[in-house]
């Protein structure tokens, strides 16, 4: 039985008639959801979860293993939306080293700063709960500055978009008219709040994106702010203790099919294909997230007790290894600012572990010399 998911109203925009659709509230009805549909995927997925929060319990550093995750978040997140930038270009970005995709690096720190807008929040006895007006906070400083800056940032829509096309004639999907936002808006919200157990959380969660993403709510960063609030909900739900797991990797290399399950949902109320995939990325990411604390953990121990081997280590050395899976890329300008020392100081511990073999200068310079701790890069953009 196909299941109605909304309905079709007239609209106009640049003088053209379009046919805009409201997606109906949640949760699905005529038929409902049931839970043999999806419970099977969905315990599989939070034993995937748990498990990466214990293997997350055993590294004495949660600093380590979050600077890598929220940033490759925030980079998959942004090339989904055609963005170029690397890792790499994150971390010069970071260390004072030019870059040359300034613009794109821009929309991916951007990504960052909403993102921890929105952990400090669901942290803070006195923060914002996840509401319409976190999301549009968050929304500002994504798009603060950027490509799309000059379509009201942190401000919901108040004219018709659409999707797939430059013209709206031929668009893929025509989102809710802008006077129908708001209420849809305060029904999501409700949702997400609802005290019930009618639902397990990452069900729950696949539901708010994909009615996030129909409602679009925004005239730019739908997309990248929609899968903010999954991570976001992630933790409010408390199926991790810190965003580590960047479902986004799973989301890029399924793009086509991500797109068409949510088009399906719209289309033909096809909430299961939906849900089912979900819940399968979510399996994938946490899986690939455990592996990789493993390997980072495994490679950063044993470079660690390298220097701490070394005869010819100072305590600095060690101080300045402790900062590089935070500081991967870096300047001795850098490292003499962070250690507070003088700048002797700070170049013989560059030195020392240029020495041992652990980092490498990049620029083949004598002054203005760069530095990178390439091992781990490599692994952690693996």
């Amino acid at each position: 039985m196909k299941r109605i998911s909304g309905r079709y109203v007239t609209t106009t925009t640049v003088g053209e008639s379009l046919k805009a659709f409201i997606p109906e509230g949640l949760p699905p009805r005529e038929p409902q959801l049931t839970a043999n549909s999806y419970e099977k995927q969905n315990l599989l997925a939070e034993l995937a979860l748990a498990q990466l929060s214990g293997v997350s319990k055993l590294v004495p550093s949660i600093n380590w293993l979050l600077y890598g995750a929220i940033r490759k978040e925030a980079l998959l997140t942004s090339q989904i939306e055609g963005t170029q930038a690397t890792l790499t270009d994150l971390f010069d970005d970071e260390a004072g080293i030019k870059v040359i995709n300034t613009d794109d690096v821009e929309e991916v720190t951007n990504y960052i700063k909403a993102f921890q807008y929105v952990q400090e929040n669901l942290k803070k006895e006195d923060g914002l709960p996840i509401s319409i007006r976190l999301l549009c906070n968050a929304h500002q400083l994504l798009m603060n500055g950027v490509r799309g800056n000059g379509k009201q940032p942190g401000e919901l829509r108040k004219s018709q978009n659409w999707i797939g096309s430059k013209k709206p004639s031929r668009a893929i999907f025509v989102p809710p008219p802008p006077e129908k936002v708001a209420k849809l808006l305060s029904d999501l919200e409700k949702f997400i709040h609802e005290d019930s157990d009618d639902f397990p959380p990452l069900v729950k969660i696949a539901l708010v994106h994909a009615q996030f993403e129909t409602i679009h709510p925004f005239l730019d960063g739908n997309g990248r702010l929609g899968r903010l609030l999954i991570a976001a909900l992630v933790e409010y739900y408390d199926l991790l203790p810190e965003p580590l797991m960047y479902l986004s990797a799973h989301l890029k290399q399924n793009q086509s099919e991500y797109y068409r399950l949510l088009n399906g949902v719209r289309t033909e109320g096809d909430w299961e294909s939906w849900i089912q995939f979900f819940l399968e990325g979510v399996i994938d990411s946490a899986i690939t997230a455990r592996k990789n604390i493993v390997e980072i953990s495994t490679r950063i121990y044993a470079d660690k007790n390298i220097v701490m081997s070394s005869s010819e280590a100072s305590l600095n050395s060690l101080k300045l290894f402790d900062l590089l899976p935070t500081m991967p890329r870096f300047t001795i300008e850098k490292v003499k600012t962070v250690l507070g020392v003088t700048y002797p100081t700070a170049n013989a511990a560059v030195k020392n572990l240029i020495d041992l073999g652990l980092i490498i200068e990049i620029t083949g310079q004598t002054r203005n010399r760069s530095f990178s701790y390439q091992t781990y890069i490599d692994l952690i953009s693996d």
